[in-house]
């Protein structure tokens, strides 16, 4: 009879640790999952408001965009064309030193949990796609908390993983020009 007990115990004891275990793997799975924290409401950009520039889109009246204040693990992300010169699709000054930079300088802009807080500004990311790679600078935020105002040129709030590059990234990857726009790439720190 104490032979059962003791196998129940140690039964028992087992399928408690094989469960506190999936426990900590599905804590872990749900942390590596970025899952969206808001909504915005479009609004209308006032007229000659929103450009649309790099095939920028505007805010839509009354569409319901999600927000983010996270991005997933670093590495997979979805490679877009920004214009980083006054007047571009970009909006204001860059949020790193408060200046434009050149389309024809490798510069990027990060989702915001990749933005960190500031915390990569004016760092290199290595960038790989197309069978190429590429170092660009951080100089700026793709805000994905915010979005259909006039600080982000009327446009919804970035997606969570976007790398935002400016035309030298594109060409530095060989990507023709009639396929800028999106494009599956691989980034790091340097």
């Amino acid at each position: 009879m104490k032979r059962g007990v003791r196998l129940n115990s140690f039964s028992s004891y087992l399928l408690l640790v094989l469960l506190m275990f999936l426990l900590v793997i599905i804590e872990v799975t749900e942390a590596q999952t970025c899952r969206p924290s808001g909504k915005i409401r479009g609004r209308k950009p006032p007229p000659g408001q929103c450009s649309e520039d790099n095939d920028s889109v505007c805010c839509i009246k009354g569409n319901l965009y999600p927000t983010y204040t996270c991005s997933p693990p670093v590495g997979r992300a979805v490679l877009t064309i920004n214009s980083f010169e006054k007047g571009g699709d970009g909006g204001g000054p860059s949020e790193c030193d408060n200046r434009y930079h050149s389309d024809d300088t490798p510069v990027v802009a990060l989702s915001t949990g990749w933005f960190n807080n500031q915390q990569r500004c004016l760092n290199n990311i290595t960038i790989r796609g197309n069978g190429r790679s590429v170092v660009a600078m951080v100089v700026d935020e793709c805000d994905s908390t915010m979005g259909c105002d006039e600080d982000h040129d009327y446009q919804p709030p970035c997606p969570n993983n976007i790398v935002g590059a400016s035309r030298a990234v594109w060409e530095a990857l060989g990507v023709p020009i009639e396929d800028w726009g999106e494009l599956d790439i691989v980034w790091s720190d340097t």
